[in-house]
């Protein structure tokens, strides 16, 4: 058995299962989740026609490299999206979602018998793969601290200089998941300044570029590189059709950047067994080429937002997000001490709601985990149910106690 196995700890999901495994919650109400970060939307009809008129595909071997026309589409996007040129034949790379090209990366960048061993540098809180990616590659995870002081931009500055020295990875999520922020130009530059000194990789999580609540898209790393006058060496992109489209079971996003690493990431990927299904490829290009669905599905996104924030605001510390489609709310301190796992067992046993605690979604770090006493809302549900889901919380609220 690989022993870095046993250094996984148990997914957030599953913490908070074993947590509530003795919770009845109250049948007076009917369920509401809003725990999970799955798209509910519909998915795009050119997507699901796509599929349909690609059936043939079920018999065919896919090249691990994905269909030329599925890279240009990606590279169209990036061009239309971003402003920035890319070469599809190498700087692109279809991946069955960023969740597992995340993962796959790391076991592609990560060199553990490097002297002085291997660190990855990650957000916190952060999407647990990054993590488990580290873990299983050989190397530490090592964290930097959201700041709510400074819109939840993470605090780079107090990772030591000696650890960036032993870095060879660092994820960044923007918009970050869950706290919502968006990565500026200056933060951008100071990390290519890091990773041009100490020689790390940054691969850029950025699959909820698509739901922002503002007038202007967020910065995406390309962009930051192409306005900074910085190539793309050492710098990789991920993104999906997940959030972006409704899509989450068609398992489809892309990478992009370094063309010497696309390289490397693809010779892995060969062998790992990760080419993406024709049927998949084609609903993929059908996807990217089209924006009107992302149009409509921001919409549905900001009417929750309008509808739900204002409700929350007056009883928590909550405010819209730069993008995405969490909430990340902070637990009054007169509601069990402020403790996010308390308030969230309530909510499930006295009105049948379902968060997530933000403590699950961080990790104790710089002397603190920057998720305790905050909830994470995923707006997924339908219009009604995230305004229904609003009341309730303001009804625990009023009456704390069960």
């Amino acid at each position: 058995m690989n022993p870095l196995l046993a250094r996984l700890r148990p997914y957030p999901f599953e913490r908070w299962r074993a947590l509530t495994q003795g919770v009845v919650p109250s049948p007076r109400h009917r369920p509401i989740h809003l725990g999970i970060g799955e798209p509910r939307h519909a998915a795009p009809a050119v997507v699901e026609e796509a599929i349909r008129s690609h059936l043939g595909g079920l018999s065919v071997y896919p090249a691990t490299a994905g269909e030329p026309a599925l890279r240009q589409a990606c590279a169209a996007w990036v061009q239309r999206r971003y402003g920035v040129a890319l070469d599809a034949a190498t700087e692109v790379l279809p991946v069955n979602g960023s969740r597992e090209a995340l993962f796959a990366l790391a076991q592609t960048v990560i060199d553990p018998t490097r002297p002085g061993g291997a660190v990855v540098v990650c957000p916190n809180p952060f999407y647990q793969i990054y993590e488990g990616a580290a873990l299983l590659a050989g190397a530490e995870a090592v964290f930097a601290n959201s700041d709510p002081a400074r819109g939840f931009a993470c605090d780079w500055d107090a990772i030591a200089d000696a650890t960036w020295a032993r870095t060879q990875l660092l994820y960044t999520c923007s918009p970050g998941n869950p706290t919502g922020a968006v990565m500026g130009l200056a933060e951008w530059q100071r990390l290519f300044e890091l990773s041009d000194r100490h020689g790390f990789v940054i691969a850029s999580d950025e699959c909820y570029s698509e739901i922002y609540t503002g007038a202007e898209p967020p910065l995406g790393a390309l962009a930051a590189a192409a306005q900074l006058g910085r190539g793309r060496e050492r710098l990789v992109v991920l993104t999906s059709l997940s959030k972006r489209s409704n899509v989450p079971g068609l398992r489809a996003g892309f990478v992009a950047g370094d063309a010497a690493l696309m390289q490397a990431f693809l010779r892995y990927r060969t062998y790992h067994g990760s080419a993406m299904s024709p049927l998949v490829q084609a609903a993929s290009i059908a996807a990217w080429d089209d924006e009107a669905h992302v149009v409509a599905n921001r919409a549905l996104y900001r009417e929750k937002f309008a509808a739900v924030t204002p409700l929350l605001a007056e009883v928590l510390d909550v405010r819209p997000p730069d993008a995405g489609f969490y909430l990340w709310a902070k637990v009054p301190t007169t509601c069990w001490g402020g403790d996010d796992v308390a308030f969230a067992v309530q909510l499930l046993a006295q009105y049948n709601l379902t968060l997530l605690p933000g403590s699950l979604l961080a990790r104790e770090a710089h002397g603190s985990n920057p998720g305790a006493g905050r909830l994470r809302l995923a707006l997924v549900a339908p219009l009604a149910d995230c305004v229904e889901a609003a009341h309730r919380i303001r009804q625990l609220i009023a009456k704390p106690t069960p």
